[in-house]
């Protein structure tokens, strides 16, 4: 069986190369059924399981032999939208086969994934299911997060992966979202918890994880906890080259084709959660703005569309004033942004942040302010900047290989914390 080739660096939320579209119909899969939630929802607090399904995982990690190391239970769980509202979300839970021999407890990994598009055929619970296929030289299709988390299982940690709000439900998927992405990171930890049979527990030490669109949720989900799951016993973060700023983004990678489907996404995840963006929008769009939200809703990480042959935002606004004029210009719209932005709350755990000072997706001056913050108010803030990477774009670039050096760091540096060692900080001296 083979499956077409889609593969783009989308580097705003993460790395880079998924499907267009599944081998097999989505119904084989998962039962599309799974994905449609009760009406109404059963009710509960956040992070309880509406339904659950075994799944079955037919990926390997490159260079490693035989599936994933666990077995898969596909979940649906309670969660809260951006303003608080009950909502369904989807995810997988993952049950190392390995036996964990590190420190204390197993722990649960809350992994908060990358970029993979807005079509509901791109939520991870779904590619997990997909055959990796690779022919040299970068001849890729794979759901990419596996690398991650085959190496966490490998560890004998249990990992719960969410599709986050919108993604594989009926909902519009809320791209760079920052509470809707780290409730449903927070919320699937919770579910994990209360799973019959995973061996987890209410004390079980949980670490927040991700990189890129992940890393922006993995930051959220950190800042979030203390008031939103402060129950959970999280020993630590994981924030890996995160978008922190939705409209510094949008302005720093505006005229990049290959990014564009991501600002396309964020307005998309905008107009379904704020009324008052939906008709703002439907003001300031032209014709040709208007035409590529609705070709990009349905997408993944594809390589064509309208948005990449559309990549200043200029050519997407009635006024001709790029997206983030639109932004400043129009306070509905620039309230809603403001509301996305990083690193203006105090996460109650040791966080390591790792950044490169040439990601040409997500910037890294945003992310060092975010450290700061943090550091000002007394968070152990270790940021690692890898200089080492040059400027890169395309396929291959800065962002997309800045995730593997980061991978052992941050696996040892949980460890650690498992072991009660005192958090690195370099909160004296950024760099």
């Amino acid at each position: 069986m083979t499956t077409a080739l889609a593969c783009s660096l989308v580097v705003a939320g993460g790395a880079i190369c998924a499907p267009q579209a599944l081998t097999e119909p989505a119904a084989e899969i998962a039962g599309a059924d799974f994905y449609l939630p009760p009406a109404p929802l059963p009710g509960g607090a956040p992070g309880t399981i509406v339904r659950t399904e075994p799944s079955r995982l037919a990926l390997s990690a490159p260079g490693q032999t035989g599936t994933i190391p666990a077995e898969s239970t596909r979940m649906m769980y309670i969660s809260s939208d951006t303003h608080g509202g009950e909502t369904a979300v989807t995810g997988t839970y993952l049950e190392p086969s390995q036996p964990w021999t590190g420190p204390g407890p197993r722990p649960l990994v809350a992994y908060a994934g990358g970029t993979k598009g807005q079509g509901d055929q791109c939520a991870p619970s779904k590619l997990l299911a997909e055959l990796v296929q690779y022919e040299p030289p970068i001849n890729m299709i794979f759901e990419y997060d596996v690398v991650a988390l085959y190496s966490l299982l490998a560890r004998g940690m249990a990992v719960v992966m969410t599709d986050y709000h919108g993604l594989g439900t009926p909902d519009v998927h809320g791209f760079l979202n920052r509470k809707e992405q780290a409730h449903a990171v927070l919320d699937a930890a919770r579910a994990a918890i209360q799973l019959p049979g995973a061996g987890m527990n209410p004390d079980s030490p949980v670490f927040l994880y991700g990189y890129s669109q992940g890393g922006m949720a993995s930051a959220g989900a950190a800042e979030l906890q203390p008031s939103y799951a402060p129950e959970l016993n999280v020993r630590g973060a994981y924030v890996g080259g995160p978008v922190v700023d939705d409209q510094f983004f949008i302005g720093y990678n505006d005229g990049r084709s290959s990014v564009a489907p991501a600002f396309a996404w964020i307005l998309n995840g905008m107009a379904a959660g704020y009324p008052e963006v939906r008709a703002v929008l439907d003001n300031e769009l032209n014709g040709i703005g208007k035409a590529i939200l609705n070709d990009s809703a349905s997408k993944c990480a594809v390589p064509t569309g309208m948005a990449q042959n559309h990549g200043q935002t200029s050519q997407w606004t009635a006024s001709g004033e790029p997206l983030t004029q639109v932004i400043d210009r129009v306070p509905e719209l620039k309230a809603v942004f403001d509301e996305q932005r990083v690193g203006t709350l105090t996460p109650s755990v040791p966080v390591l942040i790792s950044s490169a000072r040439n990601d040409e997706g997500a910037p890294y001056v945003p992310i060092r302010d975010m450290a700061a913050n943090w550091c000002g108010g007394g968070v152990q803030v270790q940021l690692d900047s890898n200089a080492s990477i040059p400027p890169l774009t395309g396929i291959a670039g800065t962002h997309v290989l800045s995730f593997f050096p980061a991978l052992e760091a941050s696996q040892n540096w949980m460890t650690d914390r498992l072991a009660d060692k005192p958090a690195p900080t370099n909160c004296a001296a950024l760099p």
